[in-house]
């Protein structure tokens, strides 16, 4: 086996520790150290994947090739950029960072050390949406709904940067062409930030894509439905599943004739175009954690030097886009306080 990648993991909380467990059980990496504000918190991970603990990142340098950085979104820049500029190749957790310029920051910084930038967008390596990667359809239409309840964990950013941005960036790269106009609406329900937001996306291909992200629902929900001329796909990332509905090039209205067709035979033909016609097929995948497989792509681009399946320059465009969308909340949070002030319905 080649010499072992040593990394440590910034931030142990909810979703760093789990950073922390999968690193620790990986053959080719060395788990030297987890950092934390927290001490007790950073005492029992580091105990727990029989590594060490310390109080600040500055002590992991000079003895760690990587880092993830799994901190509040508004500790990701100064973090990042101080390891990234010590030759630290580094994962920051969803999104990249809070801003446009930090981004393009980040990125020069990672070009001019030679280090590895990967943004930690998860669902990029979910197994239901890999394995549709090779399907090959031209896509109309994209529905997206993200729900969660309140977690408090990401109180510094709006649902959009905390939620969204994951359909974001998937969409943006499913839908393979520049944005047209976006259209966006929120809310604040529980914090200071949208809680609830739905945008609407229209690329220049003609592709439309509908998103809904809340963080105040009762029931969590991850899912994505994909619409083309001949086909539709539906992901449900929690159960890890996706299913496709293909239609034959035999299926039309007028193939059919529905018009003259006896009512007392409906059943039948549904029989029929169910059967025959339109065919479902649910697409077979391996059940590995997605994080794992984000982390070991992670691992193998520093080793190997290769290119991150999410580099920095494709986290920015995701943050890009959230950018637009928070805006476009702000003016029309803005429109409708001002219309309710001077007595407009």
């Amino acid at each position: 086996m080649d010499k072992k990648i040593n990394i440590a993991v910034i931030g142990v909380g909810h979703l760093g520790k789990e950073h922390a467990r999968i690193y620790a059980e990986m053959p080719d990496v060395n788990l030297c150290g987890v950092v934390d504000t927290d001490c007790a918190q950073g005492e029992r991970v580091a105990k727990r994947c029989r590594t060490k603990f310390y109080r600040s990142c500055k002590e992991i340098i000079g003895e760690v090739d990587a880092a993830s950085v799994v901190v509040p979104t508004k500790y990701h820049y100064e973090i990042a950029k101080e390891l990234i500029s010590n030759g630290i190749n580094v994962l920051v957790e969803k999104p990249m960072t809070g801003t446009i310029s930090e981004a393009e920051d980040l990125i020069r910084l990672g070009r001019k050390h030679g280090s590895v930038l990967q943004a930690g967008y998860i669902e990029r390596f979910n197994p239901a949406l890999q394995a549709i990667q090779k399907i090959d359809t031209s896509l109309k239409f994209i529905e997206c709904h993200r729900l969660s309840p309140f977690t408090f964990r990401s109180a510094d950013i709006g649902v959009v940067l905390d939620l969204m941005i994951h359909d974001i960036d998937i969409i943006l790269f499913l839908a393979k062409s520049k944005v047209k106009k976006i259209d966006a609406v929120g809310v604040n329900v529980i914090s200071n930030r949208e809680d609830i937001a739905n945008a609407r996306i229209q690329f220049e291909n003609g592709c439309v894509a509908n998103i809904t992200a809340s963080r105040v629902s009762f029931e969590p929900m991850r899912k994505i439905r994909l619409f083309s001329e001949d086909s539709y796909i539906s992901l449900d990332y929690q159960k890890q599943e996706a299913i496709i509905y293909r239609k034959s090039p035999k299926l039309t209205l007028n193939s059919i004739n529905v018009e003259d067709t006896d009512v007392s035979s409906i059943k039948d033909l549904k029989d029929f175009v169910f059967g025959d016609l339109l065919k479902i097929e649910r697409i077979r995948m391996d059940n590995e954690e997605p994080l794992k497989k984000e982390l070991e792509s992670f691992v193998r681009c520093v080793r190997n030097r290769e290119n991150s399946v999410v580099p920095g320059e494709e986290g920015i465009k995701a943050i890009k886009t959230a950018t637009i969308i928070e805006g476009e909340i702000r003016k029309n949070l803005k429109s409708s306080n001002l219309n309710q002030s001077e007595g407009k319905v």
